[in-house]
């Protein structure tokens, strides 16, 4: 994991993003934010168990096909199971020492 404090999130919404190693963050004190890094962490194991491409177009795909059922951007991005998986388990920091592989695979919707 490599923490890089990133100016191109500047004018966006975005405070942290994972493009595997890295961890883009907006914020410079950000570095310091347990919650957002776990966050973060979280996205990166799942980008390894999906072998780092299988990731990035499962969730190009959810997304789009969230946001075509939902007509909404927040609330499709929301729905994506990585997103859910990281914003249910990123206050507790030690969710990765007991995570079982594919765990987001539970958050997928029917």
């Amino acid at each position: 994991m490599i923490i890089v404090c990133q100016k191109l999130l500047k004018n966006t919404k975005i405070n942290g993003i994972t493009l595997f190693p890295f961890i883009l963050i907006k914020n410079t004190e950000d570095k310091h934010n347990s919650i957002l890094i776990n966050h973060e962490k979280i996205h990166l194991r799942q980008q390894l168990e999906l072998l780092i491409i299988f990731f990035y177009l499962m969730y190009i795909a959810e997304y789009y096909y969230h946001l075509f059922r939902l007509k909404n951007a927040q609330k499709a991005y929301m729905a994506i199971s990585f997103e859910r998986e990281a914003y249910d388990n990123e206050r507790s920091l030690n969710y990765l020492k007991n995570r079982s592989v594919w765990a987001f695979s539970k958050y997928f919707k029917k």
